[in-house]
């Protein structure tokens, strides 16, 4: 790994996860958030053995970092959770594995991993967005309530000897997924407060796509070439795409890199360096349909942004639809509080949150 110099960053204090969650994986979140009660029975199921047993597997067959043992990972973790005022400092370890991947997983003590390729992969700034974006996992609690979601799918799938609950469950399994491809996008952002270097976090995802000969890429190209992947010329093109996002958690590395990189021009990085971010104590007082409202205005900016001829075809039905949603919304209790004060932060499942 090449070592760059280290430099000040701007520390996050009290910064709530809402703050870098995409709109529709933030109102998806707030909504769980409100199922306290299964939320506690999981927490006490998954994590009497499946915790242990997955703490004690890289105990033995990983190497966790330390002062003693990848100390500049350490310190990195270190920094990482000092820029995003983390609760607490999860462990890490280094596998040795092929495949380039990092995941934070665990529950009552969640912990990254990274595997050994990833990190002979990334530079010292690149490793350190790495890691953010999984202290983002972390802080957002994305796991926890995956597998909330995972457990129900599993329950369901009974059904699926009967073609019409089979229906409703593709549906689910739809929605499921697209916010999986969501959460991935918020901790892109979250990777990127943490190591607070916009064109670290490019490589990452270049890297991701096209291995270590970043000297061989461009940031302006492999846009372009998300431009190209977003307007393809015709209608099948289009049904293509969506065929092939099916069974897939992770948003494509083209997307991935322009989601990131429009975030990062377009006001909000800089305005929560600045300061002006939601922080975590108020985050007891989110509202459900203010959320979903966000999410919804997300989706159609958008529609509107994009070229696709699919989703020009469909983008006046679409934003009918939404707008349908949003009136049903503030009709039945939208925007009623929460009022248990508990925001989901910080907790973590047996599930991995795979960079």
């Amino acid at each position: 790994m090449n070592n760059v110099p280290d430099r000040s960053r701007v520390r996050l204090p009290d910064i709530s996860s809402r703050a870098y969650e995409h709109p529709a994986d933030r109102s998806a979140l707030v909504a769980l958030r409100k199922l306290t009660g299964f939320d506690a029975i999981l927490r006490n199921l998954a994590g009497l053995f499946g915790d242990r047993s997955l703490r004690l597997t890289y105990l033995a067959s990983a190497v966790r970092a330390s002062e003693q043992q990848f100390p500049h990972l350490y310190q990195m973790l270190l920094d990482g959770c000092y820029v995003l005022d983390m609760p607490r400092v999860p462990e890490l370890y280094i596998s040795q594995d092929p495949y380039v991947n990092a995941m934070a997983i665990g529950m009552d003590k969640p912990f990254i991993v990274l595997t050994s390729s990833m990190v002979e992969l990334m530079d010292y700034e690149e490793i350190r967005t790495v890691i953010g974006h999984e202290l983002g996992h972390v802080l957002s609690g994305h796991a926890v309530y995956r597998t909330m979601l995972l457990h129900l799918l599993r329950l369901a799938a009974r059904l699926a000897l009967f073609p019409l609950a089979w229906v409703g469950l593709r549906a689910v399994i739809w929605g499921l997924e697209e916010w999986f491809r969501k959460s991935e996008l918020s901790c892109d952002r979250a990777g990127l407060l943490a190591s607070q270097d916009v064109d670290a976090a490019r490589r990452v995802l270049m890297k991701m796509a096209a291995g270590a000969h970043v000297d061989e890429l461009s940031s302006d190209a492999f846009l372009e070439q998300a431009r190209e992947y977003d307007a393809v010329p015709d209608l099948r093109e289009s049904v293509i795409k969506l065929l092939q996002m099916e069974g897939t958690t992770h948003p494509f590395a083209v997307v991935r890199f322009a989601e990131l990189d429009r975030w990062a021009r377009e006001g909000d990085y800089e305005s929560i360096l600045a300061g002006n971010y939601p922080r975590r104590s108020e985050d007891g007082s989110t509202s459900v349909g203010d959320e979903f409202k966000s999410a919804a205005k997300s989706y159609q900016d958008s529609w509107s942004r994009s070229a696709d001829p699919l989703i020009g075809a469909v983008r006046g039905v679409a934003g009918s639809a939404v707008g349908a949603g949003e009136r049903l919304m503030n009709r039945f209790g939208g925007g009623r509080r929460d009022d248990s004060g508990n925001n989901g932060n910080n907790d973590n499942d047996n599930d991995s949150d795979d960079d």
